[in-house]
């Protein structure tokens, strides 16, 4: 906690040495893909459903604002970004495992990535940490019954690096690959006290534009 109490305070202290200060707004959609590594059996009742995540990439979107401190050809640019994705994963009951159905998950958090970047002429590589607040709470992944609780993370961490290219100095595009050091949903539980242990760790592309003020 010290530790980081004494970054965020550097962080501040070094601001004034900046030379340049621009803010902007952005947005821009994601694709995620949810690793998963196998099927996972739930035991809810007197019945079994089999869970597996769908691997095909699900779309989402993100919006919000930034501030970004230049000097000499580097940046450090902290962002706050309403984010929103959704999760598919087909269930299915163990006794007709053929007959499955598809459930979605939706998250919406708050993102807080910083990004630590070279200015190379118009082009921009960057890199830096980010961190997730879970700020809804998304439905159960067996809805017809009410005794399987999901439980998540509500503030994960992560990173974030890619590429970004500034137009007329007003317009921002940025590319960046999205991953995740910590579970998002860490396990199922039922009202027996058994768990059931998940590996939702998602990682994404993220496009955006931006304008720059």
């Amino acid at each position: 906690m010290k530790k980081s109490i004494l970054i965020v305070l550097s962080f501040f202290l070094a601001l004034p040495a900046f030379t340049q200060v621009n803010f902007g707004l952005k947005a821009g959609v994601s694709t995620t893909n949810v690793k998963m590594e196998d099927v996972k059996t739930l035991t809810s009742g007197e019945t079994e459903y089999l869970v597996n995540a769908i691997k095909a990439a699900n779309y989402g979107f993100h919006a919000g604002a930034f501030v970004r401190f230049s000097m000499l050809g580097f940046y450090i640019q902290p962002e706050l970004l309403f984010a929103s994705r959704t999760d598919e994963y087909t269930v299915a009951d163990a006794e007709t495992p053929t007959e499955e159905t598809i459930k979605k998950q939706q998250f919406n958090r708050l993102d807080l990535p910083i990004m630590l970047g070279a200015k190379l002429g118009p082009v921009r590589l960057n890199a830096g940490p980010a961190a997730r607040l879970l700020i809804n709470s998304p439905k159960d992944l067996i809805t017809d019954t009410d005794d399987l609780k999901a439980m998540y993370n509500d503030l994960t961490f992560g990173y974030q690096a890619g590429i970004g290219v500034d137009i007329v100095k007003k317009i921002t595009l940025d590319l960046r690959y999205e991953g995740s050091l910590q579970k998002y949903q860490t396990k199922i539980e039922n009202t027996a006290g058994t768990s059931f242990t998940l590996d939702d760790r998602p990682n994404a592309f993220l496009l955006s534009v931006g304008i720059i003020f």
